[in-house]
């Protein structure tokens, strides 16, 4: 099993004793951060005191990754409520879920409109609609995925999005895929299409402590399925849809250049991650968090010791660096990457945009992120360092 940095004893106690006392809190829609809080780390360490984290391989190390520069405020979309997933069609038109009113909104030239509302979503809590992804093959088929709470679990149905009189029309939805179970918390929700064509699934727990250890549950895991939501071919258990597990809530998913497939995750009250996602991997939980160096388990890449930092929500990788939307810790975390290592996040906009859902990546280089819960909330738009 792989190995990654040594984590600092104070974080692995730390770490232990929240497990030990059952903490089942959702960092996800938690209050503000808290003042003074403790800094990020990568590969466990816990401050800036601590050891510097140790790479991986028997010859030379390499380099640490450069801190990645500040992105530019271009501009802000208002007017949408409670915002959580962005994707963009072939002519740049944006489609971005309302998780409490069901609607799917377009945004063209900066105007916001209204496509229409998903049949069968049952809003509560942090459940409602949620993920959204494009078909590879959108171009042909017009099919938009959309993950939703429904009255009885999660799902992940497909639309056919129509374009007819400059306008864009909802088609019938197809379940392709239900039986994730669903909770007031830890729904999990991220869906996206990988470099291979297939749908990757971000779910969470669902307060359901036991499911995240069952290669035969659907809860705390990364799921891979065909378009058709059938387990995609070459998955790590046969006819299994399940891709890796021992996750808490997995709310981001992105490839780096290379194709590795990264995902970020809800700690409980410590121990957000950044994990870099290997099939069959188990990354956990809820026997352990951050990076405790346990036997038969993943560390993260990086983690946040206190959750008030981040609560890590969406997530995009462009050129060599990770974004990360963050909830409590109301800011954009970007985090250096250098091959599989991860370097210091350096955080920006802190406190001045509210809790920051997702982000995601425009066809004209611009990050959009979401704000959730500002009373309207927006998208920030934001220009990256070329």
């Amino acid at each position: 099993m792989r190995r990654n940095h040594p984590v600092q004893a104070a974080a692995a106690a730390l770490a232990m004793s929240a497990l030990t006392m059952s903490l089942s809190a959702c960092t996800g829609d938690g209050g503000a951060p808290a003042p003074g809080s403790t800094p990020p780390t990568t590969g466990g360490a816990t401050s800036a005191s601590a050891p510097a984290p140790t790479t991986q391989g028997t010859s030379s190390s390499p380099a640490a990754p450069s801190p990645p520069q500040a992105p530019e405020v271009r501009g802000r979309i208002e007017g949408l409520q409670i915002p959580w997933s962005t994707v963009f069609l072939p002519d740049g038109t944006a489609v971005i879920s309302e998780r409490d009113t069901a609607l799917l909104k377009s945004v063209t030239d900066g105007r916001v409109g209204t496509i229409g509302a998903v049949p069968g979503v049952v809003p509560g809590g942090e459940g409602g609609l949620m993920g959204l992804a494009l078909s590879p093959d959108f171009a042909s088929d017009r099919y938009l995925y959309a993950y939703f709470t429904a009255a009885d679990d999660n799902r992940i149905a497909r639309m056919r999005l129509e374009s007819a009189d400059g306008s864009l029309r909802l088609g019938e939805p197809e379940v392709i895929f239900s039986g994730m179970s669903k909770a007031s918390t830890h729904n999990g929700g991220r869906i996206r299409f990988g470099p291979d064509g297939f749908l990757y699934v971000g779910t969470g727990d669902s307060q359901r402590r036991e499911q995240p250890q069952d290669r035969n549950a659907l809860g705390g895991k990364i799921l891979r399925l065909t378009k058709a939501g059938a387990p995609a071919p070459g998955n790590p258990f046969p006819n299994n849809p399940v891709y890796s597990l021992g996750h808490r809530n997995v709310q981001g998913l992105a490839w780096d250049s290379q194709g590795r497939l990264w995902a970020s995750e809800f700690g409980p009250d410590v121990n957000d991650e950044l994990n870099l996602i290997q099939p069959g991997g188990n990354y956990g939980w809820p026997e352990v968090t951050g990076a405790p160096h346990r036997d038969g388990f993943i560390d993260a890449e990086t983690v946040w010791p206190s959750t008030a930092d981040s609560s890590p929500s969406g997530l995009e990788i462009v050129g060599n660096t990770a974004y990360l939307g963050a909830l409590r810790g109301q800011r954009i975390w970007a985090v250096p990457l250098a091959g599989e290592n991860a370097g210091d996040p350096v955080g920006y906009f802190t406190r001045e945009f509210g809790r920051i859902r997702n982000v995601s990546l425009a066809p004209n280089g611009d990050l959009w992120a979401l704000s959730n819960n500002q009373n309207p909330d927006f998208a920030l738009i934001l220009r990256l360092p070329r």
